[in-house]
C-alpha cells in the first residue's frame, strides 16, 4: 500500500508547513458526500491516531486513517495551477466514475 506525491505536491506541502510554522506533513482521508458517494478530505497532520498510516514521499509524510486506505492505496497526489485556481488533484486508480464537477467519486 501506498500514497505517493509528485514534486509540485511535495513543494507545495512544505510551504503549506512552513507558512502555518507546526504540522508533521499532509493528512488524506475521505468523506461520503456528493452525487457519487465520496469526496477527498484534505487536511495538515499535527498528530497520529492509533489506526493511522504514515507514507514518506519527496521528504513529506503522508497520513491516511485505516478506513480511508482502502479508497486511497496507489494515489498519486498533484498539486496544480491553472490560471487563476491552483490545488491538489488525485490520481486514484480505485476510482470506477466520479460526478460532472469533479468533487465526489465512488469506487
Amino acid at each position: 500500500m501506498a500514497i505517493t506525491l509528485t514534486q509540485a505536491a511535495a513543494d507545495q506541502v512544505r510551504r503549506f508547513l512552513d507558512t502555518r510554522g507546526k504540522g508533521m506533513g499532509l493528512r488524506l482521508g475521505v468523506k461520503k458526500t456528493g452525487c457519487s458517494g465520496l469526496a477527498y478530505v484534505v487536511e495538515f497532520a499535527d498528530d497520529l491516531a492509533a489506526d493511522d498510516q504514515v507514507f514518506e514521499d519527496r521528504g513529506v509524510k503522508v497520513v491516511v486513517d485505516a478506513k480511508s486506505l482502502g479508497y486511497l492505496d496507489g494515489t498519486e497526489v498533484d498539486f496544480r495551477r491553472q490560471g487563476l485556481n491552483e490545488g491538489f488533484q488525485f490520481n486514484n486508480p480505485n476510482v470506477r466514475d466520479q460526478c460532472g464537477c469533479g468533487e465526489s467519486f465512488n469506487v
